[in-house]
């Protein structure tokens, strides 16, 4: 790629700063680019720093250059609601969408006039994409008669889409201005790419990149292709806005190390831990791909890098023949994926801010992933209004050094709807096991008359989350759950508005009746 007039646009950069604060003025370089990477399935564990056995050295330097979170979380333990919550700054179970995730050709979840991100630094000059994985609904556009696959069987949901016309309520209708697009998870069809809500090369065979999950794909495309590919256009992506004056925001949501576990032929055999080491692997390239297009357009001091993850390590990876060989992808917590133990939702977190952000540093402070939206605002010294971001605590001022109280109360949620209560040190949770894949699972502790129907854990204490003391602070029980219930009526965590959810937020009889306030959302 021919770097000239990076480097000419670069120079020129310098002198207008120069001659800005000479002057005394501001320019567009006060605000900063802001790139947001998101890890898809990745526990706090998977990271070298953390003690992972496969090198992810471009994520450590951001760790090594930037703030380390150690208590951040997902707004949810799987994919689609965090992905709502992050874009939002909104509590996922507030979306019509209670539990579970949507499929590749669900409808869109964010329609209900909710401002996303995007549009909100839009109006303050940003230009901004998303690549990757969406995973949030399309409004596809239906065919009268189902299509049939040009050769071999046509199997799987998605035929009958007309990939020819443009899907409604995407990205570039919600607030992006281009997008680079995987509709849903790679294991989920159809196996296409769009780009700005247009679907490049239209489906013709049917394929499955996980089993059980026929349906509709490009002939050419494999697994195997999509890192390298994301890459390729964020880079691309950086490498046309570093030549505008204004700054951009990069939405990178990867489909690693997320099923299927398909690193390029480039990253097989590279861990010592397996096909998902070498993913982790790849995964981190691509963070290293970004930072090298930051720092070859001139644009590296000038971005504010996060690296985060939409939950914890799922269980697909294998993660007891992975604990064998020394690599524990959730730490020490208990849980994974879809749960509402810690491994389900806490999960990496750094922020590289040069200039602003001191290097190596790390905090203990409880954070949701909700939080971007409102500290981001908050660096460009304005405010989310009214029903935007209602959940969205900035931290701002804990990025900057500053002392910063403590966030207050954050809501966790599982696949199955089950919800969780932190405070502090105390969490609640509203169930008798996970709600979600790690035993006891719902189906079987809702029928256990033995366990307590909720759980009080004190993480300080018991991180791992092995001794419920709901028996011995039953008042404590009573003022978590009075809290979260009002949480949910007033629409909002923050201050401000009342605002309405969409749909009322469902509890088990059992609940209600114990915890009366619940029953009003």
């Amino acid at each position: 790629m021919n770097r000239a007039p990076s480097l000419m646009t670069r120079t020129l950069k310098s002198l207008l700063l120069a001659l800005a604060a000479l002057a005394g003025t501001a320019l567009a370089r006060d605000r900063p680019n802001l790139i947001v990477i998101l890890a898809d399935d990745m526990g706090i564990g998977d990271v070298s720093h953390n003690g992972g056995k496969a090198p992810t050295p471009h994520i450590d330097r951001l760790a090594r250059e930037g703030m380390r979170f150690t208590d951040a979380h997902s707004s949810s333990s799987v994919c689609t609601p965090t992905r709502y919550a992050l874009l939002t700054g909104r509590y996922n179970w507030r979306s019509p969408l209670k539990k579970g995730v949507l499929g590749g050709t669900s409808e869109c979840l964010i329609r209900h006039g909710e401002t996303i991100l995007p549009a909100f630094l839009g109006d303050s000059g940003y230009r901004s994409t998303v690549v990757g994985k969406w995973h949030l609904g399309l409004g596809w556009s239906k065919l009268d008669e189902p299509a049939r696959a040009e050769s071999g069987p046509t199997e799987g949901a998605g035929w009958g889409i007309d990939y020819t016309e443009r899907a409604a309520g995407g990205p570039c209708d919600l607030g992006f201005d281009e997008d680079f697009l995987f509709p849903a998870s790679l294991d989920m069809a159809p196996y296409v790419y769009l780009r700005n809500d247009r679907v490049i090369e239209r489906p013709t065979v049917t394929k499955e990149f996980h089993p059980n999950r026929k349906g509709p794909a490009v002939r050419d495309m494999v697994p195997e292709q999509c890192l390298g590919d994301f890459a390729r256009e964020a880079r691309a992506f950086i490498a046309r806005q570093a030549e505008q004056e204004d700054p951009f925001f990069l939405y990178l949501p990867l489909t690693s190390p997320h099923t299927p576990i398909a690193p390029s032929e480039r990253w097989v055999g590279k861990s010592a831990i397996g096909p998902y080491g070498d993913f982790l692997m790849e995964t981190d390239w691509v963070v290293g791909e970004v930072m090298a297009e930051l720092e070859a357009c001139g644009e590296l001091d000038e971005t504010l890098i996060v690296f985060t993850a939409d939950n914890g390590c799922s269980p697909q990876a294998g993660i007891p023949e992975l604990e064998k060989r020394g690599h524990h992808p959730c730490g020490e917590l208990r849980g994974h994926k879809a749960d509402l133990y810690e491994g389900g939702h806490r999960v990496p977190f750094l922020v590289r801010w040069p200039g602003k952000v001191k290097p190596g540093t790390r905090s203990d402070r409880t954070l949701c992933q909700t939080d971007l939206f409102a500290t981001f605002a908050g660096l460009l010294g304005r405010e989310p209004e009214g029903a935007e971001a209602v959940d969205s605590v900035s931290f701002l001022p804990t990025l900057l050094g500053e002392e910063q109280g403590p966030r207050g109360a954050t809501v966790h949620h599982s696949i199955n709807g089950s919800f969780a209560l932190r405070k502090g040190p105390w969490k609640l949770c509203l169930c008798p096991g996970s709600g979600g894949w790690s035993a006891p699972k719902p189906g079987v502790a809702w029928k256990d008359k033995s366990l307590p129907r909720v759980q009080l854990f004190k993480l300080d204490e018991d991180p791992g989350e092995t001794r419920n003391l709901e028996a011995r602070f039953p008042e404590k029980v009573e003022e978590l759950a009075a809290e979260l219930a009002a949480i949910i009526a007033k629409g909002r965590s923050t201050p401000g508005p009342e605002q309405p959810n969409h749909g009322a937020i469902p509890f088990r009889k059992e609940l209600t009746e114990r915890f009366p306030g619940l029953g009003g959302s």
